[in-house]
């Protein structure tokens, strides 16, 4: 007897009902949440993104129109689960992340990432450069978190992960881009320092300019022959579409925007992605979740054309 397909207020909930095990095996994709947002400089709340991230996957029906693709039927997909983090110590989480996430790599799996804050991409840069080596990173975002400090001597926070992942070397500077930055600065050297850093920094108002097709075309023109994290804090987006985040700047991409630059980094040699900064205390309707679960599903119909070899 063939039972029918559940519907979407049914079931457990893990990314798009794929099974959730900790046994990699075979898996091309493991999907990891990463609860934890005691990085945050303002808003807290994203240790609940991945849960409700998962929930809006329900909405997933399987197929992507414009890639052509069903890639839960071409890739072999588990739901990893979440992260052990330590909301009152952010280094033994970094650890902890290292640790597991590095684990999953070893096995040849792609890693999927929903945090949590930005912090926690400093840690998935090193696991991931530990396999790969030094990292082209296409870095979506309204802020370059490329600051040094944010609270007092502290190194780490959501808003100093580029700038430490740059000094520690997992980072190939020639080939770092950051999209959509835009909003008041803390002060008016603030681009300059990243800049300085190596980044490739694409304000809001230049990638409006540019358009997406342009801003696509840059990026595949400097990542092309490289492996490409992608690093996407929600916040890129205008909160009119994402207002479920911790910083919300206005003025920034659409959901089919977001949609679409996600979707034309097709071709490039993508190894990794997180998703970060979904708040569901401001969410309004679930739109924030609903978006979030819709990039990842993007990035994973991605992982899916190339290996079909489309």
């Amino acid at each position: 007897m063939t039972l029918p397909e559940p519907q979407p207020f049914m079931g457990i909930t893990t990314f798009g009902r794929q099974p959730h095990t900790r046994d990699i095996d075979d898996a091309d994709v493991a999907i990891v949440g990463i609860p934890f947002d005691s990085g945050t400089s303002h808003r807290s709340g994203t240790r609940f993104g991945p849960r409700r991230i998962r929930e809006a996957s329900m909405l997933l029906w399987g197929h992507n129109v414009p890639l052509a693709v069903s890639p839960f039927k071409v890739l072999k997909v588990i739901d990893y689960g979440d992260v052990d983090v330590i909301p009152v110590d952010i280094k033994k989480t970094y650890q902890n992340i290292e640790s597991e996430v590095g684990a999953i790599l070893k096995q040849d799996a792609t890693v999927i990432v929903f945090g949590g804050d930005h912090s926690t991409t400093l840690p998935l840069l090193r696991a991931h450069k530990e396999k790969y080596g030094p990292l082209a990173v296409v870095h979506f975002d309204s802020h370059p978190d490329t600051w040094d400090r944010e609270f007092g001597d502290e190194p780490y926070s959501h808003g100093t992960g580029f700038r430490r992942a740059i000094e520690e070397g997992l980072i190939d500077t020639s080939a770092y881009t950051q999209i959509g930055i835009r909003g008041p600065m803390s002060g008016a050297n603030d681009l300059h320092e990243a800049r300085e850093l190596g980044a490739r920094v694409i304000t809001m108002d230049q990638a409006m300019s540019l358009g997406v097709g342009a801003v696509l075309r840059e990026v595949h023109d400097k990542m092309k022959s490289k492996k490409v994290y992608v690093s996407f804090d929600i916040d890129c987006v205008d909160p009119a579409f994402a207002p479920g985040t911790g910083t919300p700047e206005v003025g920034g991409f659409s959901s089919y925007q977001a949609l679409q630059l996600v979707r034309g980094l097709r071709g490039l040699d993508l190894i990794g992605f997180d998703l970060v900064e979904v708040s569901p205390p401001y969410d309004h309707s679930e739109i924030t979740s609903i978006l979030a679960s819709n990039l990842a599903f993007e990035f994973l119909s991605l992982l899916a054309v190339s290996k079909n070899g489309q």
